[in-house]
């Protein structure tokens, strides 16, 4: 059996393309050796529901302390803890 990877570029994160569009560069690698880059190209709307899809998907769990400054808690005056 193959071992085929899809993963972030290290040093190259999301950005814009085609006007609109959001582009976000990935490595395809197998065997551990990385044989090219694509990159995953989102309009507006489908960048917006993978990222509701994926808030969905992280649900209550807590972030780590690296995650983005989105990810942080927020407290409410008088009222619970919101991710």
């Amino acid at each position: 059996m193959t071992d085929w990877r899809i993963g972030p570029v290290p040093g190259r994160g999301l950005h814009r393309a085609n006007g609109a569009e959001l582009a976000l560069p990935l490595q395809i690698s197998r065997g551990g050796r990385p044989l090219t880059i694509a990159e995953l190209e989102l309009t507006l709307a489908a960048a917006e529901q993978l990222h509701a899809a994926l808030c969905y998907a992280l649900g209550e769990r807590p972030p780590p302390p690296d995650a983005p400054e989105c990810r942080q808690p927020v407290r409410y005056p008088g009222g619970r803890q919101r991710y």
